[in-house]
């Protein structure tokens, strides 16, 4: 099996180095830019993209099931959406809420938002109900551009949240017809701190938080992981099947297209079956990834497109150590550009020297810190963070600074949550990731655990508040506590809920199943429901969920446990063999 490095040596540097060298020369056209960005500069995503178009009008930037769209076609059609958008009022700061699923016509609505300067709300078309109207009311947005595939989200969302002006892709297409191709004059103007986009975040608070990130931030991915990690050339196609509203889609894989001058190939959604077919349909040479699609991929039996493709390259976040080997070996994949990040955290660690089983490196000053059992940074008697040794795990915190200020959230009640203030001295401030991680030398580090009320299951952050405030809305539950749980061989953890019943009624398996689709998204269903006799709290009335994370599934006494089948048959008493199933993908179904 394999294992996490426990350090990095320069002999690891060095063998990083030399396999750089036939990128060197574009690597040396990124790096200035990395060490001599400027909020100020008028250097912005539109003004890349258009450049790119205006140099190389004929060079394919997007293909959609084969079929090309060059770099001059797709800015003639952004400027066209552009134009229909400008005369909806729209201007530099206002946000344009975006609900769809992957497609073209999402990356042009999104580069045309952005090339007049405004912000594009990426709203995740999972959300339903009060979650999704939630969201709409933190954009504050005139102007909503939909796609008809999202209609059950839309069709969820209160009329009253509904922005001024709202067109689905049809709609938009036929405002766009007789408008001008032009760039809008505005784009050439716009510093690099103007804000490009909300991207949506569980916190928490139970609902989702909308993150901040300016075209400087942006930037920052675009040079230090598009183009001094992943390092794509202008033959070369990225397969994108991770929707857009995810920094790994917008900011890490645009990104390292338009850093290398290359081609983006988009897929509706994930499908493991179909996977190597799409990625060779559409000549792809690399894909973006996170850990849970990888383990998806490994669970598909054998076959003959598991080499017949031209993949030299991945980028993503979450490939487990232990499949790491068993992944690149299976698909001949020749190098892995593994990162770490958050969509509010103000730095990144990426895996430039292509150290295996890391998150890799990062320049930024950061600490790890001892935490108490909530995952909040512990003071001690001076009221200072203890930094933990080399090798040991702690709570990763970032420092913050005019060089890597924070962009935070657009509640800025929400951002000073996350922000430790007098960490060190008097005046100092880091923001808190969140996450356990181990430093291994070099400014490496390896990903440990995720803390506090949100755990990670399939690429998403889960609000324990928001599953709790769904659970509760079955008659028959009395309290609920929810919280992640490992299941061997999985990425991240998956959802498990302790419950309290009123009387001597419980509730319904197949009812509740239903409810909780219904009221989340299917990545934030808990597969585990627990009964137990009663939930304890702590003297600020916080629940102790530390000891029923720590049992998990397994150390349950004699409780009862159900586990989630899937929407057709809702839950059932525990097997034994479910673990297995759910590492297998066969459940929930």
């Amino acid at each position: 099996m394999s294992t996490v490095p426990t350090k990095v040596g320069i002999t690891d540097i060095l063998k990083g180095v030399a396999k750089m060298a036939p990128d060197l020369p574009s690597m040396a056209r990124h790096a200035p830019n990395l060490v001599f960005r400027s909020p100020d500069k008028k250097n912005t995503i539109g003004q890349i993209f258009a450049q790119l178009a205006a140099d190389h009008p004929d060079r394919p930037f997007v293909r959609w099931h084969g079929e090309s769209t060059s770099y001059g076609e797709a800015n003639r059609i952004v400027n066209r959406y552009a134009a229909v958008l400008t005369e909806r009022g729209v201007t530099v700061g206002d946000v344009v809420g975006i609900l769809s699923k992957n497609n073209p016509t999402d990356l042009f609505v999104i580069l045309a938002v952005l090339k007049l300067g405004a912000v594009a709300g990426m709203l995740n078309y999972n959300q339903r109900g009060e979650v999704i109207d939630h969201s709409v009311s933190l954009l504050n947005a005139n102007v909503l551009i939909r796609d008809p595939d999202c209609d059950e989200a839309f069709d969820s969302m209160s009329r009253d949240r509904h922005p001024e002006h709202i067109l689905d892709f049809a709609a938009l297409d036929e405002a766009a017809a007789d408008k001008s191709e032009a760039d809008p004059a505005v784009t050439a103007t716009l510093p690099a701190s103007t804000l490009a986009f909300y991207i949506f975040t569980s916190g928490t608070t139970g609902l989702p938080k909308a993150s901040v990130m300016s075209h400087n931030r942006w930037l920052a991915n675009f040079t230090g992981i598009g183009g001094l990690a992943v390092r794509l050339r202008p033959s070369d196609t990225m397969y994108v099947a991770l929707p857009l509203y995810h920094n790994n889609a917008v900011s890490v894989s645009l990104g390292a297209v338009l850093a290398g001058g290359a081609c983006m190939a988009l897929s509706p959604q994930f499908s493991a079956s179909r996977f190597w077919d799409e990625v060779i349909e559409n000549r792809a040479t690399a894909f973006s990834y996170i850990g849970e699609l990888c383990r998806y991929l490994l669970a598909q039996p054998p076959k003959p497109t598991d080499r017949a493709h031209s993949i030299r390259l991945v980028v993503g976040n979450g490939l487990r150590p232990e499949i790491w080997d068993e992944f690149v070996d299976r698909f001949g994949i020749d190098r892995v550009v593994e990162f770490y990040g958050a969509s509010e955290l103000n730095l990144a660690f990426v895996n430039v020297f292509g150290v295996k089983r890391t998150v890799g490196f990062c320049p930024l000053p950061f600490k790890l810190v001892e935490y108490d059992a909530d995952g909040e940074p512990k003071r001690d008697g001076a009221g200072r963070l203890t930094a933990v040794p080399k090798g040991e795990p702690g709570l990763l915190i970032a420092e913050i600074s005019d060089r890597v200020p924070v962009d935070g959230y657009t509640d800025a009640r929400e951002t000073e949550k996350k922000i430790v203030r007098d960490a060190f001295k008097k005046g100092d401030a880091y923001f808190n990731s969140g996450d356990l991680v181990r430093d291994i030398g070099f400014s490496h580090i390896t990903f440990v655990d995720r803390l506090g009320d949100t755990f990670r299951w399939k690429g998403e952050n889960v609000a324990t508040t928001q599953v709790e405030g769904a659970v509760a809305q079955d008659g028959a539950v009395d309290g609920a506590v929810a919280y992640g749980v490992e299941v061997p061989g999985c990425d991240g953890k998956a959802g498990m809920v302790s419950v309290t019943v009123t009387g001597d009624s419980r509730p319904d398996p197949k009812t509740l199943a239903d409810t909780l689709y219904a009221a989340l998204p299917a990545y934030a269903v808990p597969l585990f429901v627990r009964f137990v006799g009663e939930l304890e709290v702590t003297s600020t009335f916080k629940n102790r969920k530390v000891e029923l994370r720590n049992e998990g599934f397994a150390d349950v006494g004699g409780d009862d446990v159900w586990v989630l089948k899937g929407r057709s048959d809702g839950y059932v008493p525990f097997y034994d063999e479910y673990p297995a199933d759910v590492a297998a993908a066969k459940a929930p179904r």
